[in-house]
């Protein structure tokens, strides 16, 4: 668990969830059960939202990043491939010359 926080989250939201889950069993303590329980659960679960779309934002653009590494992998294959063709067709001696028309 601690190496996804560290991995996904980093050091910064780590404090924040663990300053947010504090305030909130503090509040839990101080005010009891009461309505105002409910303004704290609410910007608690705000709270636990916006980590959880950090945790998946990261996972997107890692996927992403994905991708798009295995696009520039293709295009370099594709690349060399053609810069190989090239080559090859540049070293044969052409069987036409120049002047005679093409078909």
């Amino acid at each position: 668990m601690l190496d996804l926080i560290k991995k996904y989250l980093g050091p910064g939201t780590a404090l924040v969830i663990l300053v947010t889950l504090g305030l909130f069993v503090s509040a839990l303590f101080m005010k009891g059960f009461t309505h105002d329980l409910l303004l704290e659960a609410a910007v608690f679960l705000v709270s636990v939202k916006l980590i959880i779309m950090t945790y998946r934002n990261t996972k997107a653009v890692e996927a992403i990043q994905c991708k798009l590494d295995k696009i520039l992998s293709e295009e370099e294959h594709i690349d060399k491939t053609l810069t190989s063709i090239r080559n090859s067709q540049a070293s044969k001696p052409n069987s036409r010359s120049k002047n005679e028309p093409d078909d």
